[in-house]
């Protein structure tokens, strides 16, 4: 190896690229057969094919072929004697393909991205790839809106204020459509709206951000700057008289067997605020009853820790009773057991309808418990632990013992709102600076031990 980094190698081969290691900086490979080819290797592992030449000017050019694994060496060799064929010709490959590159629409960037998307190489929040669900929702604005108002436009020529059409159409409902999908009874309805050009806006930043960064065929991203709606913000929450009648619609819809489950999916999402799929799909391996917490793998922040209360704990602790944690990996199965119960949108529908919570969502639901929290007298950073927020989610999967008032806040707020869905009528108070309450909790802990006489435990305490 010399000094400037770069390593000379017999034919460059699939063998001799996989034992090239990574190393603090980056460096490059040589093949000893073809002149100009070569691989370079950076300190994350990636290893990248490329060919030198100098054009028809004499200027030095570096064109990337491939990633490896992405094209085989052989394919890559074959590229590079390609491109070196071309500059014999005298011509100039790179800027061909650059040229080639800008000419391209908005619609066949997209078609890029999603290629990219698909392979997991799109990264989304916390630096991770983008997760299944976030996919859908891009596809689904992509195709929806993206493709059918700005498609044809080649990446070049869009402008800022080709974007800010975009949105103000979408805002309009321009792309507003309802039609069937594939599934059984499926219907694809889209609204468009405030929050939707938002949204779409949003991602195609990150679409011209990839083409600006990755394909080098825009200096500035034309979405940048754009003006965007404020997305509307969900401030419904359940009153206690709502929670009340929450708690009658769902006795009355649990008398149906059909809706048995369904019905013990919304009580447990009022009473742990958590997303509705992190309850749909949760594993028993997730339901911690000894540490009184869900330990979830998958979430939208990642891995994590969520304490649970009480009501929650001892609902799971009752159906492991009854045998029924062996039959499937989730709690609640659909009528494949190797899959999550997959009828929870449509039976939410039924139960709903001609209620006077016809409008309540999952969402409200998470929000109704927070304020609840809040209410309380629980702060910010706990209300945030309690619902996985980024700001105060507990991520570590090797977190074994949740912090005590973490635990409290859990057991204080699904219970206030389980005695609310019974039909209580409670006085409302902070529990945080309710004396009478710290006060009888400090007695319990400090009560003298049953199993040991009275003498004897001030015999131990003298000891300590």
């Amino acid at each position: 190896m010399d000094l400037s980094g770069e390593v000379n190698m017999p034919k460059l081969t699939k063998s001799v690229v996989d034992k090239s290691l990574p190393r603090e900086s980056q460096y490059t490979i040589w093949c000893s057969e073809l002149k100009g080819f070569g691989a370079f290797i950076l300190p994350s592992g990636t290893r990248t094919y490329f060919v030198d030449y100098r054009n028809a000017n004499n200027v030095r050019r570096r064109m990337k072929l491939g990633r490896h694994g992405t094209v085989t060496a052989e394919q890559a060799r074959t590229l590079a004697i390609q491109a070196l064929a071309e500059v014999a010709k005298g011509n100039d490959p790179l800027e061909n393909r650059n040229s080639a590159r800008k000419a391209i629409t908005v619609k066949e960037l997209c078609e890029h991205y999603i290629k990219e998307l698909e392979e997991g190489r799109i990264l989304g929040k916390g630096g991770r790839p983008k997760k299944a669900s976030t996919k859908v929702t891009d596809l689904g604005r992509i195709n929806r809106h993206i493709i059918p108002l700005i498609g044809k436009v080649q990446v070049t020529h869009l402008t800022k204020a080709d974007v800010t059409a975009m949105m103000k159409d979408i805002m309009a409902g321009k792309t507003r459509l309802s039609e069937k999908t594939t599934k059984l009874r499926g219907r694809s309805v889209v609204r468009g709206g405030y929050g939707a050009a938002s949204r779409t806006v949003g991602l195609l930043g990150g679409i011209l951000s990839y083409a600006r960064d990755e394909l080098g065929i825009i200096e500035i991203n034309p979405a940048h700057g754009v003006r965007k709606p404020k997305d509307a913000v969900r401030t419904r929450r359940l009153n206690e008289d709502e929670y009340r009648a929450l708690g009658r619609i769902l006795k009355d819809a649990a008398l149906d067997d059909r809706y048995t489950r369904t019905t013990e999916i919304i009580q447990l999402l009022a009473l742990t605020g958590c997303r509705r799929a992190e309850i749909i799909e949760v594993r028993w391996s997730e339901i911690d009853s000894a540490g009184s917490a869900f330990r979830l793998d998958d979430t939208k922040e990642g891995q994590s820790v969520r304490p649970i209360g009480l009501p929650v704990l001892e609902y799971f602790d009752e159906r492991r009773s009854e045998g029924t944690e062996g039959e499937s990996l989730y709690a609640f199965p659909g009528r494949d057991d190797e899959k999550a119960f997959g009828s929870f949108p449509r039976h939410w529908e039924k139960i709903f309808q001609d209620t006077e919570l016809k409008d309540v969502t999952a969402h409200v639901l998470r929000h109704s418990f927070a304020s609840i929290a809040n209410d309380l007298g629980f702060t910010e950073i706990t209300i945030a632990a309690l619902l996985g927020h980024a700001s105060g989610s507990i991520t570590s999967r090797y977190v074994h013992t949740l912090d005590a008032a973490l635990v409290m806040a859990a057991d204080t707020v699904s219970g206030y709102i389980q005695a609310l869905m019974d039909g209580a009528e409670l006085s409302h108070t902070h529990y945080a600076l309710d004396r009478g309450s710290r006060k009888a909790a400090l007695a319990r802990f400090l009560a003298p031990r049953s199993d040991v006489p009275e003498k004897e435990v001030g015999k131990e305490r003298l000891a300590a």
